[in-house]
């Protein structure tokens, strides 16, 4: 599903509902054809009282499939928010040493966002990034920071709150990275359109007298299926498609090349 979770919304969408009318003007194809001759008395004798424990039942499989989707997104979010605020501390606590230390220190980390954006940001979309690969500028930036030699207290106090902003964004990217694997599998896809494909039957058994009504609640019951499945496939992927989470964070605090 991949060429799918890289469409533009506006083509997810008609993908989304043309998808779901198909499936529901099906189910309305068969209904009526088989509720003809001797099996019509058994479907018209389907309550209608049925219609709204399905439909709750569905309501409950989107709510339990979305729930995973904004988690996954929120704990992108935090992610990227404080692997930036780290990155903002380092550049910021940086000053206390001024000269050629400072520099020092800002180049790994303005190489470690360039990286993070250019390079494991379309890894993260075609979820091919793993932990495999390491921070390496995060890594160097790590090593120069012990390797430097305090002249005051306050030098002192930099460089072990330059070492904790360090190690919050070695935590933060590798959550991130880990996000970027998560997905609604294809047991949750499939019991979400099982279901709606039963709504969809219930529907049209009900009125089955009245082909119209049939076709105009299964068009709109349609609608919202699509509506829920389009929401969802659209955040399912917290680093890929056109509704993403992007690098900005980062590059918003990226030192300057001149420093």
């Amino acid at each position: 599903m991949d060429w799918l979770h890289n469409l533009s919304v506006p083509w997810m969408a008609l993908v989304c509902f043309g998808f779901t009318y198909l499936i529901a003007a099906a189910v309305y194809v068969t209904v009526i054809a088989l509720g003809s001759g001797k099996r019509a008395h058994s479907f018209k004798a389907v309550s209608a009282g049925m219609l709204p424990p399905v439909g709750i039942l569905f309501g409950l499989f989107v709510a339990f499939t979305a729930a995973q989707v904004w988690n996954d997104n929120d704990r992108a979010n935090t992610a990227v928010d404080r692997e930036a605020s780290a990155m903002a501390t380092v550049v910021a606590l940086a000053t206390s040493f001024p000269g050629t230390a400072e520099t020092r220190l800002r180049a790994p980390i303005r190489r470690h966002i360039e990286e993070a954006a250019t390079q494991e940001w379309p890894l993260m979309a075609s979820r091919a990034e793993t932990l495999k690969l390491t921070a390496g500028p995060l890594t160097e930036a790590l090593e120069l920071t012990l390797a430097l030699a305090p002249n005051s207290p306050g030098q002192q106090t930099a460089q072990r709150e330059i070492v904790t902003a360090l190690g919050s964004a070695f935590e933060a990217r590798r959550q991130r990275i880990i996000i970027s694997q998560s997905k609604v599998n294809f047991v949750k896809w499939a019991s979400l359109y099982l279901q709606a494909i039963c709504a969809f039957v219930a529907i049209a058994m009900v009125h089955i007298d009245d082909r119209l009504t049939a076709k105009v609640a299964l068009g709109i019951f349609a609608t919202g299926v699509a509506v829920s499945i389009l929401l969802i496939l659209s955040h399912d992927r917290p680093f890929t498609g056109q509704i993403s989470i992007s690098p900005k964070p980062l590059l918003e605090v990226m030192p300057d090349a001149g420093r």
